[in-house]
């Protein structure tokens, strides 16, 4: 399983990610998910994976070998984030396609969904789920993030915190939190952790973080917020049991 977050706001993007790929009880495995490409330079493009990894690795070796080989349709001539999405949507389908046709794989789930992120010349950031099916959806003013794998335990905190106004190193830690609160409710999405913050117009992708799951950072974020979080429930309001009748089930 895995867990991948892409905010999409008024002074940019963050994009996060965990490497978890197997969580056996003996077998505990990693890879990235977070793929940056190596573009013209009036674009940066980030894609965030989830689902089957050999689809995954497929769709990114397509979209590698189409941006060497200057194909027609490519991440270089996209004019736009939309037209990526909607590339990268055909390219997941046929390799999705092709690993549904051997027929000795009937157990096998091709399956794969993605995020792709980024930025193309001076039209606004902007990021878009893509679906195993191949069609996408983008962020809207009322939710200005994309989740794709174990999005559950995550979302509250950004359901309830992030918004497009929401400063870029507030929203990056928000996000952080996310992350952290599902590694800690599912064994399933683990460290190392990755971060991309891309800011407005700037072209670079140079505020990379990783974070391993014993960080000095990461602990002090996990112990802040769960310290932060007993002070809030304790200083929640008491019952007014005057105002507010006591039924008692009867069996």
């Amino acid at each position: 399983m895995t867990y991948c977050i892409a905010a999409s706001i008024d002074e940019g993007l963050i994009l996060v990610s965990d490497s978890r790929t197997n969580a056996g009880i003996d077998n505990v495995s990693t890879h990235g998910k977070m793929h940056a490409f190596d573009t013209h330079a009036d674009r940066n493009i980030v894609l965030l994976s989830a689902g089957n990894l050999a689809t995954t690795q497929a769709v990114l070796e397509q979209l590698h070998r189409d941006k060497v080989k200057e194909a027609e349709i490519n991440l270089n001539n996209v004019e736009s984030l939309f037209e990526a999405a909607d590339y990268l949507g055909h390219v997941s389908v046929e390799k999705q396609k092709h690993h549904k046709s051997d027929k000795g794989q009937s157990a096998f789930n091709p399956t794969a969904s993605f995020i792709i992120a980024g930025q193309i010349g001076d039209q606004p950031p902007a990021a878009y789920m893509v679906y195993a099916e191949g069609n996408s959806i983008t962020t809207s003013a009322n939710t200005p993030f994309l989740q794709i794998g174990e999005s559950k335990y995550g979302k509250p905190i950004l359901d309830r915190f992030l918004k497009l106004n929401t400063p870029i190193d507030e929203a990056a830690r928000c996000c952080l939190v996310s992350m952290d609160s599902t590694i800690r409710s599912n064994a399933s999405v683990g460290s190392p952790v990755e971060m991309l913050i891309y800011r407005k117009d700037t072209h670079s992708f140079e505020e990379y973080y990783c974070f391993d799951d014993d960080d000095d950072y990461m602990l002090q974020l996990r112990r802040s917020w769960e310290t932060k979080l007993r002070e809030a429930i304790a200083a929640l309001p008491n019952l007014d049991k005057t105002t507010h009748k006591v039924m008692r089930k009867v069996l």
